[in-house]
């Protein structure tokens, strides 16, 4: 389910924003009375150079010429005041608002469900998140501010200009329609490319992130130069579309630049004529160029921050994309609490295939019944459908066909229980468990964030991970580095166990829990996971068949179905595969004891 993209004709998309503008609405309020202010006082500035020229240039009066000078001082004191009360405010809206749209955006993704993380790449989520609202911060924070400037001030000098001279104006309002014709015809293409520019940007940064990730892959494979040339491919491709988006805005401002002084130059020297031919005084012509000024620099701002409001629009649609995006997974009201049931788990005629593979089945009219309280072991060739069990009981996906129940007698579907206090009481260890680069006691207090210290301590205990933390730099409050790299396998395992303690659950997920423990550890952990098994629905897959000799129950799969089911010795007399698994990890068991020998 990849993210939509969505082609919009206009700014309408900024539109969107206005619902992140609105709990600041006295401050947007106040913000506009202080550009309303400092755009009147502007204006009022081209009375003050018409008073200068006419009252005390031409008639070379020493008072009025003091006057006029005080006026167009204290207009400047008003106008450095506006404009700061203009500037903070705008800027505040800009930071504010860019922050409201990061978090909202995040709390949209952490919601989402798994297999929008299987279509879309972190590096363009991350690269939407973070570098899209910072632009976004940009425009709201100080090209908004200056395009409502210009607007004002392009419509206040035009009503300026016909109370000066409406012949000139007219002079002025014949070239606006020619003004227009570079920002639509350039318009269009610089918000596509400036679309384009940002999803390259997102493509180098995803990239660069997994490559990042992946180093170690990288190094002993020895890719380093390629990913360097690979890379710059990448770069290049981004440069290549940001250089197109760059021309055709500089074509957009050029032409703008040369319609609307190529205007000027026609209104001046019509005026100059009217002033050697005393039909107008210098005072007005001086005040009608103040003002034509004034316009022509509202139209050259306006054409530059229309391509900034293009790239806006860009940004915008990108992140409303991400906001508005649909979970598959969803909640119906008045959900059933689980915690009502007991913790026997069914699987009733479920056919299942991931979104990203809908054409291959991962589960085809499969049926498995895990009873409270009780241990079940999965097994079977990679491929089975052992780990797809587990993402539906964790309610990561729903099924195309059939239902996942919870409850003894009084069974319902999952689908109709609170999803959070059903994964409230699921637990899960994974064969490759995921940890935070925070320290060891932030990674097992995850499991239960209200636990205290002693709590915490006594989970690593029972996970035989406390004398391992000791011996860190800074024992429980040793930082483990992105995805726990500075710990070993064995040791992100049982940090991992001893989270899933902490939680305290009814269901225990384990994928494959002691398989990165060396036999020691192996045989320590296995204890303790006995002790937290207990009165617990365990579910284990499990690659090693001897550790799982004592479940309660092995249920054997294949190509997504329970090809067998029963203990250890009724399975080695009754099920081929099971019996071919058991003797190849058994012969392969001798094999390697005779070569240690």
């Amino acid at each position: 389910m990849a993210i939509e993209k969505k082609e919009k004709k206009a700014l309408s998309v900024l539109f969107q924003l206005l619902q992140f503008l609105m709990p600041y609405k006295k401050r947007v309020g106040i913000f506009l009375m202080a550009l309303l202010f400092t755009s009147g006082i502007t204006l009022a500035m081209g009375q003050g150079v018409r008073m200068l020229i006419d009252k005390g240039f031409v008639d070379q009066s020493m008072a009025q010429l003091n006057t006029a000078i005080v006026f167009i001082l204290m207009l400047s004191v008003l106008m450095a005041a506006g404009t700061f009360v203009r500037f903070y405010l705008i800027s505040w809206l800009g930071e504010r608002v860019s922050a409201d749209i990061r978090l909202a955006v995040f709390n949209r993704l952490v919601g989402l469900h798994p297999s929008f993380f299987e279509s879309n790449r972190s590096g363009e989520i991350i690269s939407r998140l973070t570098t899209d609202t910072t632009l976004l911060q940009s425009i709201i924070g100080s090209s908004f501010s200056i395009a409502l400037r210009s607007f004002i001030s392009f419509f206040g000098g035009l009503i300026m200009l016909a109370v000066t001279n409406g012949k000139l104006t007219l002079i002025i309002v014949a070239g606006v329609p020619l003004v227009l014709m570079p920002v639509l015809i350039f318009g269009r293409r610089v918000r596509s490319l400036s679309r384009k520019s940002q999803d390259s940007i997102a493509d180098v940064g995803s990239y660069a992130g997994e490559i990042v990730q992946n180093i170690k892959t990288v190094q002993s494979f020895t890719r380093e130069s390629w990913e360097r040339r690979a890379f710059g491919i990448e770069v290049e491709s981004a440069f290549s579309i940001a250089r197109s988006r760059v021309k055709q805005r500089g074509f957009l401002m050029a032409g703008v630049i040369l319609l609307v002084f190529g205007s000027l130059t026609g209104m001046l020297w019509v005026g100059g004529s009217d002033v050697l031919s005393g039909k107008m005084s210098g005072g007005d012509l001086g005040a009608f160029i103040f003002y034509a000024v004034l316009v022509a620099a509202a139209v050259g701002s306006l054409s530059e921050v229309f391509g900034e409001l293009q790239r806006a629009a860009g940004a915008t649609e990108r992140l409303m994309e991400l906001l508005h995006q649909k979970s598959d997974i969803q909640e119906i009201e008045n959900a059933i609490d689980p915690n009502q049931l007991n913790a026997s788990l069914r699987l009733k005629n479920v056919s299942f295939a991931y979104p990203s593979r809908p054409e291959h089945r991962a589960l085809n009219d499969f049926n498995l019944t895990i009873s409270a309280g009780k241990v079940l072991a999965l097994v079977g060739p990679s491929g089975a459908g052992k780990t797809t069990v587990f993402e539906l009981l964790q309610r990561f996906y729903d099924p195309q066909q059939g239902q996942v129940l919870m409850g003894d007698e009084l069974s319902h579907p999952i689908d109709e229980l609170d999803l959070l206090k059903l994964r409230q009481q699921i637990a899960v260890v994974s064969q490759q468990p995921s940890l935070f680069s925070a320290d060891v006691m932030y990674n097992i207090r995850y499991g239960r964030l209200d636990a205290t210290d002693d709590e915490v301590i006594a989970a690593a205990k029972a996970a035989h991970a406390h004398q391992f933390i000791q011996q860190l730099p800074q024992g429980y409050a040793s930082e483990l580095g992105e995805q726990g790299v500075r710990l070993s396998g064995g040791q992100r395992q049982r940090i991992a166990i001893a989270r899933a303690i902490l939680k305290n659950p009814k269901i225990l997920l384990l994928d494959e829990a002691t398989s990165a423990l060396d036999a020691e550890s192996e045989f320590h952990v296995q204890q303790a996971l006995e002790e937290v098994m207990k009165d617990r629905t365990t579910v284990i897959i499990a690659h090693r068949l001897s550790t799982i000799l004592h479940a309660d129950s092995i249920a054997v799969m294949d190509h997504g179905s329970v090809v067998g089911q029963g203990s250890h010795d009724e399975l080695i007399k009754r099920s081929d595969l099971y019996q071919r698994l058991y003797t190849l990890q058994f012969e392969s068991n001798t094999a390697k004891s005779v070569e240690s020998d």
